[in-house]
């Protein structure tokens, strides 16, 4: 069985992060979204948040799984006997920051390859942090994320 794991902090769950999730787990046989788990005053929403909201995104995958972790995803990776690290490129300055991540994860886990998966067209402008920078200055961003996702953004910046 050939498994993927796809991480990121996910902090908000686009629709260009679920894009990537829907296109990637028609590739490989198990997908496994990897949720970093971080300090809560470092995100905007808890790690069982985006968790919860990345799983509600993609439960109509019947292959995909989304999982909190903390450490180094060479090591969840290795835990979740997967082969390959699925990232998204959405410009060349996502791809500098990539290859840097992609030859450090070589060094330490020479048997996990690292997959680039290509934003598509309507969401090479999305970004998390983007979301999260026009959502807290009152942009309705429901085109942007999905539905439960732009009512939790709602209601984390209810004014």
């Amino acid at each position: 069985m050939l498994i993927a794991v796809y991480p990121g902090r996910f902090d908000p769950v686009t629709n260009g992060h679920v894009d990537i999730a829907q296109r990637t787990s028609t590739l490989f046989e198990r997908l496994v979204i990897a949720v970093y788990d971080m300090d809560e005053d470092k995100c905007l929403f808890s790690t069982d948040d985006r968790v919860s909201l990345f799983r509600d995104a993609v439960k109509h995958l019947r292959n995909v799984e989304v999982k909190a972790f903390a450490g180094l995803v060479v090591d969840f990776a290795r835990r979740e006997q997967a082969k390959v690290l699925v990232r998204g490129i959405r410009a060349v300055t996502d791809f500098e920051a990539e290859l840097d991540m992609a030859l450090m994860n070589k060094k330490m886990a020479p048997e996990i390859e690292s997959v680039y998966m290509m934003a598509s067209l309507e969401h090479l402008y999305v970004s998390g942090h983007r979301i999260r920078e026009v959502a807290s200055l009152g942009y309705d961003v429901g085109e942007l994320v999905p539905l439960h996702v732009g009512k939790a953004l709602e209601k984390k910046f209810a004014r």
